[in-house]
């Protein structure tokens, strides 16, 4: 099986969100079940800090009327070697797809330059067995391998798997962009493939064109068929029901670990579990709150924005507040809710928020929180809730998508769950599962328990790896 996997991001060479990780955490799984893999991403300026390998390859690539010259360098990930299609004139430029306040206005140019390269360079290093292509920054390669001539003619017929990971996120440019997909315009630039309101919908061509089509948990391969969670491509998703297969993330136990974590005040285990009370301790420290063993604490690492819920963290807040616990926040997202968090926390003192991305301080808060809160809205698949088990931070979560997947709400009678779940979409069911969580933290026994049953699942790579895996095969070989 030789597989290339494109992605526009992979940690840790360049990420700004769970893409990357699951992209790099996948390569390194199949590459131990014996698939040739290679990865292909952008030459991002961080990329190039790293100092990648040249290689004699060059690729010459139509965009609009003119051609643009990428060179590829090479690296290593572990096991797994890395191409990196370097076009300075697109990918040399502080930040990947944006700034912090807007996209770039050629990210229609950049990406459909990215999917023809990508398949140039498929050409001249295949043959092979698929093509794995990740969002819509990656989302034409299907139309262009599968219903143009050139460049995919040469390719051997690979077929090509694309994976969602976040509908929300597609890829939607005016139509004045069409001249740089180097696309007959009256041919695709219709409801069947690429139009969409108007405009040029990436994910929708890649969506139709794909011999397959993932997303990251069973439970939202069956959301993002309705209208509530389809984001306008809930019809088109029905239209390729049969070829669309929801598969778990998993995630990277030697980075997200208590056990060896080096970036928290003291490791443990779910035998030992001592070294977590220093954690809290810790962490109660860095947020300034008052060292209390027998408070619990809970624990927010999310992008401040709709999707995440932080707008029933604030409906809730002044209840929340009321109740005896500590609740530490870490993100970023727009003013408003950034603005409001810091407010609810200069009200209450125990609640405390940093708004920014550190990546050290939230593996601190998986380590030191007794709880974790993740009230998404929708939530693809979710990573937190996973690290959080692993941790012995047991989740609140809302059931759906990958959190639905992934929890069991926790049962003290028979003694078995991993976390708590609320389903409507309400403050009030976030705080009844809030109180349900807390009535057992009280209960040493009872949590004691849920701990255990936290802390010995499983979310790890290898069985996602092995569905992966079996859906290649099914792919090539049919």
């Amino acid at each position: 099986m030789r597989l290339l996997l494109i992605s526009p991001e992979i940690a840790p060479l360049a990420k700004t969100g769970g893409l990357a990780d699951v992209v790099a955490g996948l390569s390194q799984a199949l590459a131990a079940l014996d698939v040739e893999v290679r990865l292909v991403m952008p030459a991002y300026t961080e990329v190039l800090k790293a100092a990648p390998r040249p290689t004699p390859l060059e690729l010459n690539v139509p965009s609009g009327n003119g051609r643009v010259r990428a060179r590829i360098l090479e690296t290593r990930l572990k096991k797994v070697p890395v191409f990196l299609i370097q076009a300075d004139s697109y990918f040399l430029r502080d930040g990947l797809y944006g700034t912090s306040s807007q996209d770039f206005s050629d990210n229609a140019e950049r990406f459909a330059f990215f999917s023809k390269a990508a398949l140039r360079l498929a050409e001249r290093t295949g043959p092979w067995d698929v093509l794995h292509c990740n969002d819509w920054q990656s989302a034409l390669i299907p139309l262009y391998q599968k219903l143009k001539p050139s460049p995919a003619g040469a390719l051997g017929h690979p077929k090509v798997l694309l994976t969602i990971h976040n509908l929300a996120y597609q890829g939607v440019f005016p139509e004045s962009q069409w001249k740089f997909l180097n696309l007959d315009k009256g041919e695709f630039f219709n409801s069947a493939f690429l139009e969409y309101y108007g405009q040029i919908n990436f994910l929708k061509g890649g969506i139709v064109s794909a011999d397959a089509v993932t997303t990251v948990s069973r439970r939202y391969a069956r959301e993002i068929l309705t209208p509530d969670y389809g984001c306008g491509l809930e019809g088109v998703l029905r239209q390729r029901q049969e070829h669309l297969t929801g598969i778990l993330n998993g995630v990277d136990y030697e980075e997200w670990n208590p056990e060896m974590d080096p970036h928290i005040a003291r490791n443990y285990s779910a035998i030992e579990r001592s070294g977590k009370e220093t954690c809290k301790e810790d962490l109660q420290k860095a947020f300034c709150l008052p060292r209390r063993s027998s408070v619990p604490l809970l624990g927010v690492v999310a992008r401040l924005v709709d999707q995440k819920g932080v707008d029933l963290l604030l409906k809730t807040a002044d209840a929340m507040a009321g109740l005896e616990l500590q609740l530490v926040i870490l993100g970023t997202g727009p003013e408003p809710y950034e603005s409001a968090l810091a407010a609810m926390a200069s009200r209450w003192g125990n609640v405390a928020v940093k708004i920014g991305f550190d990546n050290v301080l939230a593996h601190r808060i998986e380590a030191g929180a007794d709880l974790f809160l993740m009230p998404s809205r929708y939530e693809p698949c979710g990573l937190n809730q996973i690290y959080s088990l692993k941790y012995g931070t047991i989740p609140i979560v809302r059931a759906t998508g990958g959190l639905d997947d992934t929890i069991e709400d926790f049962d003290p009678r028979t003694g078995s769950g991993n976390g708590f779940k609320f389903i409507e979409y309400t403050g009030q069911a976030l705080l009844e599962a809030l109180r349900r969580a807390l009535v057992v933290y009280r209960r040493k026994a009872a949590w004691e328990q849920l701990v255990t049953n936290a802390m010995g699942c499983d979310f790890s790579w290898a069985g996602s790896a092995r569905e992966y895996r079996a859906l290649y095969g099914k792919l090539a070989g049919g």
